[in-house]
């Protein structure tokens, strides 16, 4: 069992099928391994083991008998504590919600329970999926690093998902926070096309920013698990009513255009980071797809102020029952977020949002010809932290320049894919990027697979929790 919670999905899928393993037996060699490292690594908010258990029973009492369920069939996951599960915490990361037991599911963890997905908690985030957590509660810690930053606000999912303590997790993104613990923690991060995974049941951080996608740990996996949670909802007005994705199994991605921006992938950028992206792009080339030259929004700056005015204010519209009211239960970096968002008026939202969708022009113009972009998947790798600095006030230096690999992403709602890419000399991963039109998440994936056919880079794990 020793090696069971670093395979992928799809392996493990055969194994249950077969009867070669059980779900019970995996469900119980996960719930261990939790017990055993996660007092460290601060990964789950609330351990499900009952509930899990139970799951993975019926999970064994119906293969080989019936429909098959999918892939997915009584394969351990976890989820982000910000999606409703009936009878269990669901907190957002903040103390204001630290009483909160849904009566019902969110449609993403109805869906994952559909799929006959095997639950075995919820995962700790920043306060309201922000940028810091509460000081009350838990922040996870990077199973690469300690003290080194675990990702923001989908910072459990990534832990968990790198250091073996689920086989993917779901994680939410507004301005990054499933690139950034994807990048941090060496995992895949699907951000689907906005829409396209219903948002019912899941709090609001800024709802014409957010998504929710899947952590793992191949492109196969995670496009697995965004097969099972997509699609139009009728509870959800906002979701699309686009046909399913379809996710094919072939590797070659000849006749596919690549846009690459030499400069936007390493102004400001460590230069070893930089020669790692500059290097994934030569393996696509090499791979045969074509790579072509494009140029990004010359004025990225000034479009990247635009976000913390958006996203607070939508921010406060999503908290107006609890904000002010109960302001004194919320930690102080969040506290201040509010704060701040009930302070904007409607023209700065306005002229906010102006900036927005000139870079949405701009960056629809970058993707003309090409399949994808190709990108960093962050701007460094997983910094130093401290608790302070997690815990708050917003730090007066905070930069949204750093956020320029994947606020464009959520500004004009594009899918995108972050892959595990190599090691720095701390032993620190790295991470690609690529990006695609709206729907495309089958071409991200497609690439996704062939990338990690060729290389070795998602295989790695974290030294100290193997």
């Amino acid at each position: 069992m020793d090696a069971l919670h670093y395979l992928p999905i799809s392996e493990i899928a055969t194994r249950l099928r077969s009867r070669e393993l059980s779900s019970v037996e995996l469900t119980r060699h996960m719930l261990e391994r939790i017990d055993s490292l996660d007092g460290d690594l601060r990964a789950y908010a609330t351990v499900t083991p009952e509930l899990a258990l139970a799951q993975a029973e019926a999970a064994d009492s119906t293969v080989g008998s019936g429909p098959a369920r999918g892939p997915l069939h009584g394969v351990p996951i976890a989820i982000k504590d910000l999606c409703a599960t009936k009878g269990i915490p669901t907190m957002g990361g903040s103390g204001v919600f630290a009483d909160n037991v849904p009566s019902i599911d969110a449609t993403v963890v109805q869906r994952l329970r559909d799929a006959g997905a095997v639950l075995l908690g919820k995962l700790n985030l920043t306060e309201g999926a922000m940028g810091g957590y509460h000081p009350d509660l838990a922040y996870p810690e990077n199973p690469w690093g300690a003290g080194r930053f675990p990702g923001a606000s989908s910072s459990g999912s990534g832990t968990a998902t790198a250091a073996g303590l689920a086989f993917a997790t779901l994680g939410s993104d507004t301005g990054g926070s499933i690139r950034y613990p994807a990048a941090a923690c060496g995992t895949v991060g699907l951000k689907p096309t906005w829409g396209r995974v219903s948002r019912h049941g899941v709090m609001d951080l800024a709802a014409s920013l957010d998504h929710v996608g899947p952590l793992a740990r191949t492109a196969e996996d995670a496009g697995t698990m965004l097969a099972a949670i997509a699609g139009h909802d009728p509870a959800d007005p906002t979701s699309l009513r686009a046909p399913l994705p379809r996710f094919d199994d072939a590797l070659s991605i000849e006749g596919m255009t690549l846009g690459f921006d030499a400069r936007y992938a390493s102004e400001d950028m460590p230069d070893d980071y930089a020669a790692a992206v500059r290097a994934q792009a030569d393996l696509f080339d090499d791979l045969g797809a074509t790579v072509v030259p494009v140029t990004m929004p010359t004025h990225l700056r000034e479009y990247l102020t635009a976000w913390p005015v958006l996203c607070s204010a939508e921010a406060a519209a999503a908290h107006r029952s609890t904000y002010p009211a109960r302001a004194k239960d919320y930690g102080p970096w969040f506290r201040g977020w509010l704060e701040m968002g009930a302070g904007h008026s409607a023209a700065d939202y306005a002229a906010a949002n102006e900036l927005r969708l000139a870079c949405n022009g701009e960056v629809a113009g970058t993707l003309e010809g090409v399949d994808a972009l190709i990108l960093p998947g962050a701007a460094r790798t997983a910094h130093r932290v401290t608790p302070e600095s997690m815990w708050g006030p917003i730090p007066d230096d905070r930069d949204s320049w750093h956020s320029r690999f994947t606020v464009p992403f959520d500004y004009n709602g594009y899918p995108t894919l972050s892959l595990p890419c190599g090691l720095d000399g701390k032993g620190l991963p790295y991470s690609v990027q690529l990006a695609s039109h709206p729907l495309r998440e089958a071409t991200l994936v497609r690439l996704g697979r062939a990338f990690q056919a060729a290389t070795s880079f998602h295989l790695a794990t974290p030294p100290d929790w193997a």
